[in-house]
């Protein structure tokens, strides 16, 4: 068993985007019911931390399943200003309170993907240092796993509200860890490029950035092809690995054994940083792929045999049912609970309110035709021989 921190407050259930917009924040909060209702997270409240015992100083023990809530604090603007600007952060801020102008709105403040909405800037801040607060836990050695569902904003610029996002906290998280002296392998799953996160790195070597998503020939943000790979010392060390549409379960795995793996391996980061968004599984309304759940905790298992701490965020999901699945089987392998289809049978009917599905956590096996086989498989193994040839000298691979 992994000591594991599941970074949440109830202090995030506060704040709301529009109605209307896709971005729902009571994700997190399901995803910690239905954690509760299966065991999997302690229910003796959050535990306060003394980081020089690197233990919880109330006294509480650590569960022997699953992990312990962490009760994060917000993000201060000294630290944010570690990678967005000061006249940005007074903008946000300022909109949080009802007011903006067009110079705000050349931020992209104020958009139909980045509404203004009252505590925009409070929860924003709240939610980097959830983030923030998973990765002190890990610089201190206090845990193996930290885990922040109300993170993963990887589009924020250091200028710039963009795809939902308004602080990047994964940008902010991996710099911090850098200035640490931490060599840091940042991986998103995310259906989108995390253009956010690569733009911060793209010309360092101390962080590399590995992005799997929906081809940008098709998809927000428009970035992140085979040969954006950085400039400079971060060449090489920017990996995009963009997917056709319709790409299943074995294809992608394809993709990320053949590139990712080795990369990850010759790397050799100190610390690895997840953005799980759970928006290319199948059935999502903002994207295209066909992916089940397993692919995520199948991913999850390679990077746990590195045997490195690992502080991971979520990002999209836009069906929220199926997030708050992909979620729970998320933290569960990160716990190193098992995950297979017989752990535990009723927790799918039962637990999550759904009787349509009685395996588990893990999706149902989806039927690949054979139309899929014939045009996502091609285009997979292209990325894979582009990017070997283009990435793999200069790893010694």
């Amino acid at each position: 068993m992994r000591k594991a921190a599941f970074i949440y407050s109830q202090e995030l259930e506060k704040y709301h985007y529009p109605p209307e917009h896709p971005f729902n924040v009571d994700r997190a909060k399901k995803l910690r019911q239905v954690l509760r209702s299966i065991g999997l997270l302690s229910g003796d409240g959050p535990l306060l931390w003394d980081p020089a015992k690197r233990e919880p100083s109330q006294g509480q023990a650590w569960p022997r399943a699953g992990g312990a809530e962490v009760a994060p604090t917000p993000a201060k603007r000294i630290v944010l200003k570690k990678f967005h600007s000061a006249p940005y952060l007074h903008a946000l801020q300022t909109a949080s309170k009802g007011r903006w102008d067009a110079e705000a709105l050349e931020m992209g403040i104020g958009t139909g993907d980045c509404p203004v909405f009252k505590g925009m800037y409070e929860y924003s801040a709240l939610a980097c240092g959830a983030t923030l607060t998973g990765a002190k836990l890990i610089l201190t050695g206090s845990v193996d796993v930290a885990f922040n569902p109300s993170g993963g904003f990887h589009h924020a610029g250091p200028e710039k509200a963009s795809g939902f996002c308004y602080i990047n906290d994964v940008a902010v998280a991996c710099i911090i860890l850098a200035e640490r002296g931490k060599r840091v392998l940042y991986l998103d799953v995310d259906v989108h490029y995390g253009d956010g996160v690569a733009e911060a790195f793209y010309e360092r070597s101390d962080v590399m950035t590995i992005s799997l998503h929906e081809t940008p020939k098709v998809l927000f943000p428009g970035t992140g092809f085979e040969d954006q790979i950085g400039t400079g010392q971060g060449k090489g060390y920017c990996v995009n690995i963009p997917l056709p549409v319709g790409t299943y379960d074995q294809a992608y795995m394809k993709a990320f054994e053949e590139i990712a793996l080795p990369l990850i391996g010759a790397f050799n980061g100190d610390v690895f940083v997840l953005q799980l968004g759970a928006d290319a599984l199948a059935g999502d309304p903002l994207a295209h792929l066909r992916l089940t759940n397993n692919v995520y905790a199948d991913i999850i298992d390679h990077v746990l045999r590195f045997n490195r701490p690992i502080l991971a965020t979520g990002g999209g999901g836009y069906n929220i049912d199926n997030t708050v699945r992909a979620w729970a089987l998320d933290w569960a392998a990160l716990c190193g609970v098992q995950t297979g289809q017989d752990a535990n049978p009723t927790v799918a009917g039962v637990m999550l309110e759904n009787t349509e599905w009685q395996g588990g956590l893990r999706d149902r096996f989806l039927a690949v035709s054979t139309q899929q086989q014939k045009t996502v498989m091609p285009a997979i193994e292209a990325t894979i021989q582009t990017l070997k040839a283009k990435l793999f000298p200069i790893h010694g691979l």
